[in-house]
């Protein structure tokens, strides 16, 4: 079968975040004015400033700073964003300027997680989750196309059980690096090492899916491990 891959539009991205930039730029003089209204506003220096250029000098100036803005998110967040590749012996998926692929022997179900991907192997195993900006019905009837499962929601989602610090029943080590996962989730410079972090704790069998601020675990029931301590 035919290989099909799905990208969002780049040019898409790009003048979405360029329209915003620009009505940011717009609205920030009239923001400015109105912060001086107040009798206590924050940043009431940096509005006095910005509020002495003369119109429609200060328009310009905003909107071609939130543009430039603008543009510069639009080629990072295209730069980032999620393709997919898919045949009828393998699935693809490139971000940034890696790729993976995963055999469709080894590939159980796929399925929508909030605004990610999820692929799962047939031992429960995750083998991908990823931020996913294409159309869902698009994704999934493409899927479908080339025979593989795709589901409305994960087969093991009641198995889930929040983390709280000492939670018992985890794996050796694995308390230790959802402490330190919940750190960097804090801050969005330490999104690598959360990443990094799910990985680690997948290669101890720990599958984990966050709701907002919270974390939530599940064991991947091995068969090899099982006859390993028997």
């Amino acid at each position: 079968m035919v290989r099909r891959a799905l990208a969002e539009s780049a040019w898409a991205i790009v003048l979405f975040c360029v329209a915003c930039g620009a009505v940011a730029g717009a609205l920030l003089p009239l923001l400015a004015r109105w912060l001086l209204t107040l009798p206590w506003a924050p940043f009431e220096g940096p509005a006095e400033l910005l509020t002495s250029v003369p119109e429609p000098a200060l328009t310009l100036g905003t909107v071609a700073v939130g543009v430039l803005g603008g543009l510069l998110l639009g080629f990072t967040a295209a730069h980032d964003s999620l393709s997919v590749g898919i045949s009828g012996t393998q699935v693809t998926l490139t971000i940034r300027d890696s790729s993976q692929e995963f055999p469709r022997d080894e590939i159980s179900v796929l399925f929508r997680d909030g605004k990610q991907l999820v692929l799962l192997g047939p031992d429960g195993m995750e083998l991908a989750r990823e931020q996913c900006g294409l159309p869902w019905q698009r994704l999934a009837d493409a899927f479908a196309d080339h025979g593989y499962a795709w589901v409305e929601e994960d087969p093991y989602r009641a198995e889930f059980r929040r983390w709280v610090p000492g939670t018992p029943g985890l794996p050796e080590g694995a308390d230790a690096l959802l402490r330190a996962r919940a750190q960097a989730r804090k801050h969005e410079d330490d999104a690598k090492d959360a990443r990094e972090l799910r990985a680690e704790l997948l290669r101890l069998g720990v599958v984990v899916r966050d709701e907002e601020k919270r974390q939530y675990w599940r064991l991947v029931r091995r068969a090899g491990a099982e006859g390993e301590g028997a």
